[in-house]
């Protein structure tokens, strides 16, 4: 995984941060998804489809928020792997797994770990 971050300048911008995962295969990311850091979302998820790794972590503690295109990028990139792969997301904001939970329930490719 190649190190991709975008921190935002002093002001009302949100940034997103991505760094690889330590020991694992995965990023853990920090700040906001949404319409200013979507590319860099989109990004990380295209690599880990592209990856073929059968797990793929995403550390997302520290997100604030995710948008409802973010969620929906994430569920579309979970639909683009085949079967037996999945990403597992780990400590998203409350707001991700209710989005998830709401437009796409029961989608194979994502594993929400609250812990």
């Amino acid at each position: 995984m190649k190190t991709r971050h975008q921190l935002s300048a002093a002001g009302p911008v949100p940034g997103l941060a991505v760094f690889p995962l330590a020991g694992q295969r995965g990023v853990r990311a920090a700040g906001e998804v949404g319409l200013t850091t979507r590319a860099i979302w989109e990004g990380v998820l295209e690599e880990a489809v592209r990856e073929g790794e059968d797990v793929y972590y995403l550390e997302l503690s520290d997100v604030t928020f995710v948008d409802v295109a973010g969620a929906g990028a994430l569920a579309a990139a979970a639909g683009q792997l085949p079967d037996g792969r999945r990403f597992v997301v780990r400590r998203p904001p409350a707001a991700l797994r209710r989005t998830l939970d709401l437009l796409w329930p029961g989608q194979t490719g994502i594993e929400v770990s609250t812990s």
